[in-house]
């Protein structure tokens, strides 16, 4: 996955607010080169695939359903809080995702294939544009079950924190790249691309409104459909990796 698409990524959405990613991809390999800490291979994928499916463009117009009517300060406080809890989530799905997997005696090669038909199903949704619809409409189910037109309700655990940007996609994708990762090292590293996504996501939502309206309803579907094609390449390329392990020739 050398030289992957993420940094044309970053640049290509750059007039569309989404700088932020190739910036805070940028500031880590900067921190990580002063340490004298060497840059693991598959970091910039492991970036990609995370910036794929918690899709923080797609997020956007759900987090302004779920926030509607809340103060400018309410709002900054559910985005901060959701965000810090899936980066947590993600983070002990990393740390503890390698032991689970030990624990019921799944084995890398079939995980990277089951991982990878899953992506492939959420990759088809991304394209077709059918993922961002039902995100919207589970969450906003969900918010009204727990009293969604009460100000007092907070969305950012549930459904913002999980499901919606700690989703079931994200969470086997940091269970596959823990898994791989080789020991502490590479370990270091999958924290390190959760949190190059989880903080520029971050940012994004605290400009939810901003971003939202100079980027428009047709560059947000542009985007997302632009997405899910990379997505479901990486799928492919996890199921293959697998195949190729589990049935060496």
């Amino acid at each position: 996955m050398e030289g992957f698409s993420v940094w044309g990524v970053g640049k290509g959405c750059r007039a569309g607010c989404a700088a932020p990613f190739a910036d805070g991809v940028s500031l880590l390999n900067r921190l990580f080169r002063m340490s004298s800490l060497p840059m693991s291979d598959s970091f910039p994928s492991h970036v990609a695939t995370l910036l794929v499916l918690v899709d923080p463009i797609g997020i956007l117009a759900i987090f302004l359903g779920l926030t509607a009517g809340r103060t400018a300060v309410v709002r900054r406080r559910v985005a901060i809080k959701g965000c810090v809890l899936a980066t947590l989530i993600l983070i002990a799905a990393a740390v503890g995702g390698g032991a689970f997997l030990d624990l019921v005696g799944i084995e890398i090669p079939a995980f990277r294939i089951a991982g990878g038909l899953m992506l492939l199903l959420v990759a088809q949704e991304m394209i077709f544009a059918k993922r961002t619809i039902r995100r919207g409409e589970h969450a906003q189910a969900m918010d009204k079950e727990r009293g969604g037109e009460d100000e007092d309700s907070d969305p950012s655990v549930f459904p913002l924190a999980i499901p919606l940007i700690a989703g079931p996609g994200a969470i086997t994708a940091v269970l596959l790249f823990s898994r791989e990762s080789g020991g502490p090292l590479g370990l270091v590293w999958v924290i390190a691309a959760i949190v190059a996504v989880l903080a520029p996501t971050m940012v994004l939502l605290l400009a939810a409104g901003t971003v939202h309206r100079l980027m428009g309803k047709t560059l947000t579907l542009t985007l997302d459909r632009l997405l899910g094609i990379i997505l479901g390449a990486l799928a492919v390329q996890f199921i293959l990796n697998g195949l190729r392990e589990a049935f060496p020739l």
